[in-house]
């Protein structure tokens, strides 16, 4: 069983049991959170698309905890002109452990 769902302006196809990184949502590790923005379920059986998201549909899940990527650098620069300008930054993000896909 696979679905797919939108979270913070991307799409995730997830499955039972599965943990996956999300951009950073405001509550704390361990509190459960329902996803209702599914754009699709699949089985063996059936494939369940909406238009653009089914209705009654949610995901279940638990979140695990929060944290920060690594740093990326940001280098803006012209040559012969005496210009440059760096920049870092760390992307927040919260992991999440799929519990349940309720498709009926």
């Amino acid at each position: 069983m696979h679905a797919v769902f939108t979270s913070g302006g991307k799409q995730y196809r997830v499955k039972k049991n599965q943990i996956i990184r999300l951009e950073k949502l405001e509550k704390p590790a361990g509190d459960t959170i329902e996803f209702d923005q599914i754009l699709m379920i699949s089985n063996k059986d059936f494939v369940e698309i909406g238009a653009p998201f089914l209705t009654g549909k949610t995901i279940t899940a638990r979140i695990e905890n929060h944290g920060r990527l690594k740093k990326i650098k940001i280098i803006k620069f012209n040559r012969r002109k005496h210009y440059k300008k760096t920049q870092g930054h760390r992307q927040y993000f919260t992991n999440v452990k799929i519990e349940k896909i309720n498709y009926f």
